[in-house]
């Protein structure tokens, strides 16, 4: 099983809503993918440029195969990527 959590700043303000919405639609379209086990997007209530992708992937093939499925290829990193400063967090989960 993969984990991975990514951690999201929205560079400028103005763009907030804008990666909010694209994280809404590539949340429904990553959770129709093949493999995906958990996907879900949060937005931090204490500060508003910050959100958070919590994501379970059956194997390797999986979070591959999303990486070149429509949401993440059309979504994702065309439009959220320029907008954001992130950092990927491959994760083990303790308990």
């Amino acid at each position: 099983m993969i984990y991975l959590n990514v951690h999201i700043t929205v560079k400028n303000p103005s763009d907030i809503e804008t990666v909010r919405q694209c994280l809404v639609e590539l949340t429904h379209l990553s959770r129709a993918e093949p493999g995906c086990l958990r996907y879900e997007a949060y937005h931090s209530q204490s500060d508003p440029a910050r959100f958070e992708i919590v994501e379970r992937w059956a194997d390797q093939a999986a979070l591959d195969g999303h990486r070149k499925a429509q949401g993440y290829t059309e979504i994702y990193a065309p439009k959220v990527i320029p907008l954001v400063d992130r950092q990927p967090h491959p994760s083990t989960l303790l308990a």
